[in-house]
């Protein structure tokens, strides 16, 4: 049974419990988010949930990857005290106002830079967003296969995983190699509270921040 190198892509959302003080910029047309607590997107938890599972399986690494301004670190935080093993946050001005193909520009960029992996999680889609639309992007950029809406992983043999993907009024079954990228619901588990030792864990943690240029980014396909 081969241990695997998984990568979860974090994406920090606001609070829904202050969804109230969000406003439109009149100019740019982004939310207006300063001030507002950030937490992880909730379908992400269970991304890094299933990544954990795995890992108790089968053995192997756990790297979340996020991009986001630089209070991120305290939800990269939260990811290491449930348990990731390395934490990366994709932090630049040029980053900002990007939409969903320059935010997955700059985590496949991201992952590229982190090393070899096996397998990308996320969750099917964000809070605050909801297009479902990073995970496809980020397999097409890094050139390998995606499944959406998955409820369910097995493993065939070390290379090929069976996957239950929510459809309408149902669900298909779908074979794919790794490495895969595949954007998870919230049927798939239910999230672990986080433990006091990772709690203490997790403040002795470093998160790794890497701008756009310590990307190597095209700088005209990040940001607004």
């Amino acid at each position: 049974m081969r241990a695997l190198n998984m990568v979860v892509c974090i994406k920090p959302v606001p609070d829904s419990q202050y969804w109230d003080r969000l406003s439109l910029d009149p100019k740019t047309k982004l939310l207006r988010r300063e001030g507002i607590p950030i937490i992880i997107n909730p379908l992400d938890k269970n991304a890094l949930e299933e990544a954990l599972r795995i890992r108790e399986a089968r053995g192997g690494k756990i790297t979340v990857i996020s991009m986001g301004p630089p209070n991120t670190v305290e939800v990269l935080s939260s990811a290491y005290a449930l348990g990731a093993d390395d934490a990366v946050l994709l932090t630049d001005r040029a980053f900002a106002g990007a939409d969903t193909l320059a935010t997955a520009y700059a985590l496949a960029s991201g992952i590229k830079k982190s090393g070899k992996f096996d397998l990308i999680l996320l969750g099917n889609e964000s809070l605050d967003g909801s297009t479902a639309q990073v995970g496809p992007q980020v397999a097409e950029l890094l050139d390998i296969p995606s499944v959406t809406s998955v409820e369910k992983i097995d493993f065939t043999d070390d290379n090929t995983l069976q996957v239950r993907a929510k459809i309408e009024f149902g669900y298909m079954t779908i074979e794919t190699k790794v490495p895969a990228v595949l954007a998870v619901t919230k049927e798939i588990n239910e999230v672990r509270i986080p433990s006091v030792f990772g709690a203490l864990w997790a403040t002795e943690k470093e998160v790794k921040t890497w701008s756009a240029d310590d990307l190597g980014a095209n700088q005209k396909k990040v940001g607004l």
